[in-house]
């Protein structure tokens, strides 16, 4: 009995580390540069060639190695989502308003690169903006937290943002998150549920609730800016 016992449990063993090792080997396989997940983007972005996106320790390391080793921006927020981390970044620059988003994937051996985008609008002294944005809808067959919009304050009146929107054919309001990232400084985002549609309706409140810039967005791929309301 102790025998047939000991080798069930040698069997057991086998089959487990077995099991384990196609696992280790399917993620590898997987997340690689150029691997079975970049062949599956490739292919989703109508994409000749499959890129390689590297993998990273770190999600800005992550970010440095697709972008470049180069990559000018300075990190300035990171926020936990389902999945990964989105990494708000900007290039310095006195002469326009930008802003970039990267989403980064939570991979076994380390962060992977997963889609971003960002945006540059001009300041102007005669008719300065309150906020700026910029929409990004959900990625068809992409598993990422999209769609999002997101911007920066501009004007420190602003103290509360709200983006409404229909989910499903019923109206919803999202409060959106201020985030300080410098002195007097602020970004805002909101996560919108995955089956949100356009229009878009931006509104921006002061300290007493009351409404001081809105917009309509029907461009789910849209940037721009609001002014105050005189």
């Amino acid at each position: 009995m102790q025998l047939r016992m000991k080798r069930w449990i040698g069997i057991l063993l086998v089959v487990t580390i077995l099991l384990i090792s196609s696992f280790l080997t399917y993620v590898y396989l997987n997340d690689r540069p150029g691997g079975f997940s970049d062949q599956r983007v490739s292919k989703l972005l109508g994409m000749d060639e499959t890129i390689h996106i590297p993998n990273g320790k770190t999600p800005e390391m992550a970010i440095q190695k697709f972008r470049s080793e180069q990559y000018a921006s300075q990190f300035i927020h990171e926020e936990p989502v389902e999945g990964g981390m989105i990494v708000f970044t900007q290039r310095a620059s006195t002469e326009s308003s930008n802003l970039q988003i990267e989403f980064v994937r939570k991979r076994i051996f380390g962060w992977k690169w997963g889609w971003g985008g960002g945006y540059g609008i001009g300041k102007s002294s005669s008719n300065p903006s309150a906020m700026d944005y910029m929409s990004m809808p959900r990625l068809e067959h992409i598993k990422s937290p999209f769609p999002i919009i997101f911007g920066n304050v501009l004007n420190p009146a602003i103290k509360r943002i709200t983006v409404e929107t229909k989910e499903n054919g019923t109206p919803i309001s999202t409060e959106a998150k201020l985030v300080e990232v410098g002195a007097e400084r602020n970004i805002w985002f909101v996560l919108l549920p995955s089956t949100a549609s356009t229009p878009l309706h931006i509104k921006a409140l002061n300290e007493e609730g009351i409404l001081i810039a809105s917009k309509e967005i029907n461009d789910p791929n849209d940037s721009g800016s609001l002014i105050i309301k005189d």
